[in-house]
């Protein structure tokens, strides 16, 4: 990956945007980032930053999940002369949705992100409030792009440990809580908004009434 006009295939935006900066020299980054598609407003405001002059190169990033025909075909005009020292990246997640004209106009860049597991030290299970306080006091520093695999992580064990209960509705609490990381929400309240959810709905542990020191099963 480097920073120059392309497409770029993912649907963690957050994180190829850092990568990108990684490789930053003295370019300055616009970002326009969707939490859906990608609008004819969005468009405009493409337009508006790209006419600004700089002496410095501007990397102008467009996110999004979806972008229509009618906004690749507007944002084409622009990339067929783009303006100088301007750079347009198209992040999206799927190669299918990007039209064959921007395609032979951007060189096109799938990303592929390997999964690793991930050692969150926070035992899921056995969580109490004293527990939750230490762990956010350990990512009160800690960036959106590094928190949402902490935070899926967290989701994912509370899910499989069966320790909880989770309905419909507070999966897709977690879900938006998930996905807000990519759209500037404090990372620290996230954490803090699911772990909370969570401990409230614990389940109650089944412990059998004990009478002297048998158990009210074992006397029947």
């Amino acid at each position: 990956m480097n920073i120059e006009s392309q497409v770029i295939i993912s649907s963690d935006f957050i994180d190829i945007i850092e990568q990108l900066k990684k490789l930053q020299t003295n370019e300055r980054f616009v970002e326009i980032v969707c939490e859906s598609g990608f609008l004819v407003d969005d468009v405009k405001e493409v337009f508006t930053k790209a006419s600004i002059a700089s002496e410095e190169p501007v990397v102008i990033v467009m996110a999004a999940k979806t972008f229509s025909e009618i906004v690749q075909n507007r944002l084409l005009k622009l990339l067929e002369e783009p303006p100088k020292n301007k750079i347009f990246i198209i992040i999206a997640p799927q190669k299918a949705m990007i039209l064959d004209t921007i395609k032979s106009r951007l060189p096109l860049y799938v990303s592929k992100v390997k999964k690793e597991k991930l050692d969150i030290e926070l035992d899921i299970v056995n969580l109490n409030l004293q527990g939750l306080f230490a762990f956010l006091k350990l990512h009160r520093h800690t960036k959106p792009a590094q928190m949402k695999p902490i935070v899926d992580e967290i989701i994912n064990q509370a899910l499989k440990s069966k320790e909880f209960k989770l309905d419909y509705k507070t999966l897709e609490l977690f879900g938006k809580a998930s996905k807000s990381l990519l759209f500037g929400t404090q990372p620290n309240f996230v954490l803090s908004a699911v772990l909370l959810k969570l401990l409230a709905n614990k389940k109650a542990k089944n412990i059998q009434p004990r009478i002297g020191n048998e158990t009210l099963q074992n006397r029947r």
